[in-house]
């Protein structure tokens, strides 16, 4: 049995992200309906920040990520739609992509355009996906009208902001503080609320001429949840995608209705990617957006897969804008 030796980063218990190590792994030739992927980039997303500190609890060991892109190197038998050398990239798991090499089931993998390099597509996947099934399946935008982003500045809301914008869409977003601002502005943020100095409700109704939003995207969670149902207009809806600032706590039904027969969803990529159809042709819009130039990925963070320490302290304390990725 031909076996490929390589790095994988695991963590054995919860906690800070001293708990991530990086170990030695052996990968042996893909199994049935599997393929081998060598990766050369890795996304970087706060959900592995959920898992790692047993907000979301996972199976321990894990090795994190969902996220990344690289060559294909073998493919087990029934994988005809891929090859070895294609260029390929996921973004909705399995989880375990903080490696240098891993097997996978071919479903989650989509072929890379020639016009996007392995660090974009690893940056953009998780949060492509995100950001395609938030504005085109979850809640339609339209042009001309004014949406709520919270977290501008990050990873989803720099993408969100751009795709937005392109559609004919005003966006109003929140960051935390004046340096998040500028960039969220240079990414297309019609109005920017920096939470730290203005009172997010009293600003947007502010914005909107007392009449609230037709849907906030809240990625935040426990701190801005009930302001963000407070600045839906009626019959609003609130897209609880994150828990960046701590789970929110159960919700009274009565809430909705006293603000207006509020509609409230919680989605995730899975759900929107379970579909290969589906999903294919998600991620060929996220492609053509950013081919186009409408979109454009922001990496601005890189650490080696060795400094993945670093990489997750960083993120948690929020002194990350736009995309990070990992480097094998």
């Amino acid at each position: 049995m031909s076996i490929t030796p390589g790095k994988i980063v695991r963590f054995h218990n919860t906690g800070a992200p001293d708990v991530l190590q990086l170990e030695n792994t052996e990968v042996a030739l893909p199994k049935a309906g599997e393929v081998q992927v060598e990766h050369k980039a890795i996304g970087l997303n706060f959900i592995e920040v959920y898992w790692r500190t047993g907000v979301y609890p996972i199976p321990l060991p894990c090795c994190p990520g969902s996220e990344g892109a690289g060559i294909v190197r073998a493919v087990g038998e029934g994988v005809t739609e891929f090859k070895p050398g294609d260029r390929v990239a996921y973004g909705s798991g399995p989880v375990g992509s903080y490696c240098t090499v891993r097997n996978m089931p071919a479903h989650p993998l989509v072929k890379i355009p020639d016009a996007i390099d392995f660090e974009t597509a690893a940056a953009m996947m998780l949060k492509g996906f995100t950001a395609q099934y938030l504005l085109r399946r979850v809640y339609k935008v339209q042009a001309g009208e004014t949406i709520l982003f919270h977290a501008a500045a990050g990873g989803v809301g720099s993408i969100v902001t751009q795709w937005a914008k392109s559609l004919g869409v005003r966006v109003i977003g929140t960051v935390s503080t004046r340096e998040k601002a500028e960039l969220a502005k240079a990414n297309g943020c019609a109005e920017v609320i920096i939470t730290s100095e203005e009172n997010i409700v009293s600003r947007v109704k502010e914005l909107t001429n007392g009449k609230g939003v037709p849907v906030v995207y809240d990625g935040v969670g426990k701190a801005t949840f009930v302001d963000s149902l407070d600045c839906l207009k009626p019959r609003g809806m609130m897209v609880s995608f994150g828990n960046a600032s701590g789970k929110v706590d159960p919700v009274p039904l009565n809430w909705l209705a006293e603000r207006g027969s509020l509609v409230l969803t919680r989605p995730t990529v899975a759900s929107f990617t379970m579909d290969k159809a589906e999903m294919l042709e998600s991620a060929g819009e996220m492609f053509d957006v950013v081919a186009s130039g409408a979109v454009k990925i922001q990496i601005n963070q890189r650490f080696a897969l060795a400094d993945v320490v670093k990489a997750h302290t960083e993120l948690e304390g929020r002194r990350t804008t736009g995309c990070t990725v990992l480097i094998p």
